[in-house]
């Protein structure tokens, strides 16, 4: 899915950690520089420079935020972005995404690095319990930034959204594994050689944010592609660490896995596992594009976990091997047509027969005209639709007017 306003504000990179009341100072220049000194120790990430630091409101965070998403994201971007939403039935109808997600990131930062300012920003309000553990998190940020260069890294895959995540959750899951070796180290311990250190820091991760109230109230896609850089981050970077040691912290910069399938299966990162991008076809005759886009396996997860259910999405998910769609507008209406190759006919079956559950579930009346073992038709809330499975892909076109229209797009 495209996540231009998600990456436009979450590449500020926001530390995802609890922030209470109470006022703290903001940590002295010795305090960072020890804590810096330790995190290039553990990752082989040189510091090359002092890393500058200042105190901010929590006010001014989120009007930093929406002026980067401002800065960021083009009206038509997101206008895009929360179609597309809505269309897959991510996001309810009156859903506005880019006020949520500023409310999102802005409720539990508690420091964040700016790389184009080369400058650290600690929130005022994080209480001295979580100042250090963020500014771990943030000083991660910094080495990485002084040494491959964030906007770079982050602009190679600006415009392929799967790999935007993915790239995202090489930043972020790093930065949330150093963050935890460091504060192990502190206790004696490291997270390297802990199987079940490691799986608590990760589940912290995830619970830490279900106690906002804005994010407890996000639809489950906010919530899961938000969390996901910092705890599918987290294991992805332990996996890198254990099969490569410290010059793992490099490589995936070097390196950096090309899909969330990669980060969610590291094996497949290793092995260098390419998934396809199936076809849509030529553009219908008298339509115009709105965007393209990649449908990634956390796409496909988040999806079946939402009108499936978990235990399907567990199932069915890891055997994605691709996927892409389109939004296309004529005369006020606008068309989805998707595509996904699987790793299997079988699993394809399985997505198949899923996603009529989805369909089902996003729309308040959903009317089947034809049904066969390879074709689902009909007309669904906003138009005719037309699903098919063939071998190892299935596809489906959404939204059209006419059932003619919906088998010739659907081909």
């Amino acid at each position: 899915m495209k996540r231009s306003i998600l990456l436009g504000a979450a590449l500020a990179a926001c530390a995802f950690y609890a922030a209470a009341a109470g006022q703290t100072k903001a940590a002295p220049p010795a305090e960072i520089d020890e804590i810096a000194g330790e995190l290039s120790r553990i990752s082989g990430l040189k510091q090359l420079h002092k890393i500058d630091s200042a105190r901010i409101s929590r006010e001014q965070v989120k009007a930093y935020i929406a002026a980067r998403v401002k800065e960021e994201v083009k009206p038509a971007e997101l206008r895009a972005e929360e179609l597309a939403l809505k269309k897959f039935g991510f996001v309810p109808q009156d859903f506005d995404l880019k006020q949520t997600t500023i409310d999102l990131l802005s409720e539990q930062a508690a420091a964040f690095y700016d790389y184009r300012k080369k400058k650290l920003f600690i929130i005022d309000s994080t209480p001295d319990a979580m100042q250090e553990p963020a500014l771990a998190h943030e000083l991660a940020h910094a080495l990485a930034d002084q040494n491959f260069h964030l906007d770079k890294f982050t602009g190679k895959a600006r415009d392929d959204d799967d790999s935007s995540l993915a790239r995202l959750a090489v930043m972020e899951g790093q930065a949330t594994w150093l963050m935890s070796e460091y504060m192990a180290r502190k206790m004696g311990h490291s997270i390297e050689d802990s199987p079940m250190m490691l799986d608590m820091m990760a589940k912290a991760t995830e619970a830490a944010s279900t106690q906002y109230p804005v994010f407890a109230k996000a639809p489950l896609y906010l919530r899961e592609t938000l969390l996901f850089p910092y705890s599918q981050g987290l294991l992805f970077q332990q996996a890198v660490v254990k099969k490569m040691g410290k010059a793992g912290f490099a490589e995936v910069f070097r390196r950096p896995p090309e899909t969330t399938a990669q980060v969610l299966h590291p094996e497949r990162y290793f092995a260098g596992e390419r998934p396809r991008r199936p076809e849509l076809g030529p553009l219908a005759r008298g339509w115009k594009l709105v965007d393209e886009a990649e449908f990634g396996e956390l796409d496909a997860s988040i999806l079946l976990r939402q009108y499936a259910g978990p235990d399907e999405a567990a199932k069915i998910a890891p055997e994605w091997n691709g996927g892409s769609y389109r939004l296309a507008e004529e005369a006020g209406r606008v068309a989805l047509e998707w595509a996904t190759e699987w790793r299997s006919p079988e699993a394809a079956r399985a997505y198949f027969e899923a996603y009529r559950k989805a369909l089902a579930g996003k729309w308040k009346n959903l009317r089947v005209d034809s049904e066969s073992g390879v074709e689902l038709a009909g007309r669904g809330d906003d138009g005719y639709f037309l699903l098919r499975v063939a071998g190892s892909r299935v596809s489906g076109v959404e939204g059209l007017a006419e059932p003619a229209a919906a088998s010739a797009a659907g081909r």
